[in-house]
């Protein structure tokens, strides 16, 4: 029994899908008119804002990762000796809904959570500790940037939608454990820093951590801010486009698969699909923002990876749209499987909030990426040049959005 990615009150939208994606691009359309009318200098500050919050008591870290430690063992455990099918083991329902849907908005609300709860982190350091080698290693060049992150979430993308298997609870819990040798390995090489670049699942948590309105100022300090300032703080890397494109084409086409518009069924079929859908997103972004102007400040980098966290609420948006209804349905399965309540209780919400919070959650997502494509735009460009610029880029985000709403919607 493959778990269910889907959103499965897609065709119960009160409205027709085509009025519905035609009013999203609209909104975006205006948002930007308004924006090259009354935002003409930019207005973020940045890695600079915040208003300055109660430090936590310092063992709070080491305690939650020691939990998740605990509890990442139980789930790699119980996935390997309990019970071999689907429905009944916990594994597969921990990792593909709790972990993987959770992690979306427990780091929109609360900032990188998974930097601090990392189970990886504490199982470096404790190893490094027995074998006496310094956590710090030689460090990772600049050069890689974030492109291993980009190859595991391909990878993990690979697993959720192309596998044979992906929810069999003992390739659940070989993959956990293969994934755990692989990162700690690397991190002892190169040093913990190796997990801000390699580990693309606290990579994701600290890209939607960007948009919390809890966060680090430049200066370390938690602060409570606009978390448009906290997605302004975002500085290009290698890599970084990299990352948000291959989860915008996995999200993309996780709908397109549970859709009649994909007839196609098995492995190759799905790697074709995915591998295509990454490439389609990939080269409407380049087209997008592919622009010969000088750039000016402190940020010179090729366009697409200038802009390119303007892409990490879009692909939130997406995240939210396509497994709201998921994380609260099946992620109740956790707690059947636990003894902690009977059945899962398909009431909790109804079909007409599970359709404000899809097209809500795309409609937002792409006017928070055009509101930060104009921010930076404005940084980087002279006056004459910054909306200029930003044409071809709201051309790509208004067909992106206008793919979204027919893909999660659609029947």
């Amino acid at each position: 029994m493959p778990l269910a990615h889907g959103v499965g009150t897609r065709g119960d939208l009160p409205v027709p899908v085509e009025y519905a994606a035609l009013a999203a691009g609209l909104v975006l359309v205006l948002t930007f008119v308004l924006l090259g009318v009354l935002w003409r200098t930019p207005r973020l500050r940045g890695a600079a804002a915040g208003r300055p919050l109660p430090e936590p008591p310092r063992l709070l870290g080491p305690i939650l990762r020691a939990v998740t430690t605990v509890l990442a063992v139980a789930v790699v455990v119980v996935g390997f000796t309990g019970p071999p099918e689907t429905p009944d083991n916990l594994a597969p329902w921990t990792l593909y809904v709790v972990f993987w849907v959770g992690l979306v908005p427990a780091s929109l609300l609360l900032g990188p959570v998974w930097r601090v709860l990392n189970p990886l982190r504490a199982l470096h350091l404790l190893l490094a500790r027995i074998l006496r080698i310094d956590p710090a290693g030689r460090g990772v060049p600049a050069r890689v940037g974030l492109w291993p992150a980009a190859v595991v979430l391909g990878a993990f993308g690979w697993l959720e939608l192309a596998a044979p298997e992906p929810a069999d609870p003992r390739l659940v819990a070989a993959c956990l454990t293969g994934y755990a040798v692989v990162q700690v390995a690397a991190a002892l090489v190169l040093g913990r820093d190796w997990f801000a670049h390699g580990d693309g699942f606290e990579v994701w948590s600290t890209l939607l951590g960007a948009l919390a309105p809890l966060g680090r100022r430049g200066d370390g300090r938690l602060v409570l801010r606009n978390p448009l300032d906290g997605l302004e703080a975002v500085r290009p890397r290698p890599g970084l486009t990299a990352v948000v494109l291959v989860l915008l084409g996995t999200t993309a086409f996780d709908g397109l698969s549970r859709s009649e518009l994909w007839p196609l069924r098995g492995t190759l079929w799905a790697t074709v699909g995915l591998v295509g859908a990454t490439a389609l997103v990939t080269a409407l972004w380049l087209l997008g923002t592919r622009r010969a102007d000088p750039v000016r400040g402190e940020d010179r980098a090729p366009l697409p990876r200038a802009f390119a966290h303007t892409l990490v609420p879009i692909a939130a948006g997406y995240a939210i749209a396509h497994y709201f209804s998921l994380l609260v349905f099946d992620g109740q399965q956790v707690v059947v499987l636990l003894g902690w309540r009977e059945a899962v209780d398909y009431t909790v919400v109804g079909v007409g909030a599970i359709a404000a919070v899809q097209l809500g959650a795309i409609v937002l997502g792409h006017v928070a990426a055009a509101v930060a494509a104009h921010e930076r735009a404005v940084r980087l460009f002279p006056s004459a040049v910054a909306l200029r610029i930003q044409y071809p880029i709201l051309a790509s985000m208004v067909i992106l959005t206008c793919v979204a709403v027919a893909l999660v919607l659609a029947p």
